[in-house]
């Protein structure tokens, strides 16, 4: 286990009507507020999809007897030993903010300290390189990319004798820089946590990434488009939110797609480096189509993510020291604790309770 960098979080999570794009909740943010949304699935794309995400289904007793469905990607971890591979495109995003709001420029493309850019650093990252021995409680994982890293441990009842089972990520394919001119009504540049950062209304940005999807031919449901920003935070009600997933389209054959933000890194700062990173595509993992729902008060649906916001690890890898967040196991949502590894409900077992209302 690395060492911990840890900070209480007030997770709020956005609830959209399917009839339209009302938001259910509080609009009423004094102060910054870390934060990671999910977008209930959009319309299926016109397009005839050339293949499907790899994918399977399960279901859980939890501990009132109510039976769980979900969806989560790879192949069953309780029937099969193989390796999956999901091809990933990563999309740079520049935010442009004019004299009326900022005038300043935010770039992926922007080089750090070690020489590489953002992008560069975040693809390789322990999210998708495979430089990280993962040993949790003893237990060796794997040299392996984080996010299955913990699947396996998350399943590890069924995989521990299963050396064969991953899912893992491509490598990444980076496709052409996109630029986003934000006007002054969608956001600004300003202080949260200590960092000088833009801000942008989450629809208008989604806005965006819709005509994205469908400008590259090459993401199709079998891949997952990753779109990257730097040192921007979406606003919605409120700032500051580190990160969504989505899908145009339901299971089987809905696209599912992620953004994330890298932020500088410092004490406090909330979505550092790949922070955001490794919480959204922990929840892409277990949840692809945004709908797996289950029995907590607060959270209905599975996002491993979302109760650990602020609990992030260091680890060093190409001399480049990251942070990647924990994520809760199953039995924090009320399937046996003995499913997971160590019967933690956690991957770095920082958490000690189910989940409100298990």
């Amino acid at each position: 286990m690395q060492n911990r960098f840890q900070h209480v979080a007030v997770v709020v999570l956005a609830c959209l009507c399917l009839a339209g794009l009302a938001v259910a909740q509080d609009s009423n943010y004094s102060v910054d507020q870390p934060r990671f949304l999910r977008l209930p699935p959009h319309g299926q794309q016109s397009s005839a999809p050339a293949g499907t995400l790899v994918q399977w289904n399960g279901s859980f007793k939890d501990n009132h007897g109510a039976t769980r469905t979900f969806t989560m990607v790879g192949t069953d971890p309780t029937t099969t030993n193989t390796s999956t591979v999901i091809p990933v495109y990563v999309i740079p995003i520049k935010m442009v903010y004019g004299p009326s709001n900022g005038n300043m420029t935010f770039d992926p493309m922007k080089k750090l300290s070690n020489g590489q850019t953002i992008v560069a650093n975040a693809v390789t990252s322990p999210i998708i390189s495979h430089g990280v021995n993962f040993t949790q409680g003893g237990v060796n994982l794997g040299t392996t990319q984080y996010i299955d890293a913990y699947q396996r441990a998350n399943w590890w009842s069924s995989v521990q004798n299963n050396s064969g089972y991953h899912v893992l990520l491509s490598k990444p394919r980076i496709l052409p820089e996109q630029t986003i001119n934000v006007t002054p009504s969608q956001g600004s540049v300003g202080s949260h946590f200590g960092k000088t950062v833009g801000t942008m209304d989450l629809f208008a940005f989604d806005n965006f990434l819709q005509g994205y999807i469908t400008k590259f031919k090459q993401i199709q449901p079998n891949t997952l488009p990753i779109f990257l920003t730097y040192d921007v935070y979406l606003t919605e009600g409120g700032c500051c939110v580190g990160g969504y997933h989505s899908a145009n389209g339901r299971q089987p054959s809905g696209q599912t797609y992620s953004y994330t933000t890298w932020v500088d890194q410092g004490t406090g700062v909330f979505s550092q480096d790949v922070a955001a990173f490794s919480h959204e595509i922990g929840e892409w993992m277990d949840d692809p189509f945004v709908d797996n729902f289950v029995g907590c008060q607060d959270n209905s649906i599975l996002e491993n993510g979302d109760p650990l916001v602020l609990h992030d690890f260091a680890y060093t890898l190409h001399g480049f020291t990251y942070h990647l967040q924990s994520l809760v196991f199953m039995g924090y949502f009320g399937a046996p604790k003995d499913t997971s590894l160590n019967s933690w409900l956690s991957f770095q077992n920082d958490e000690t309770h189910v989940c409100p209302g298990q």
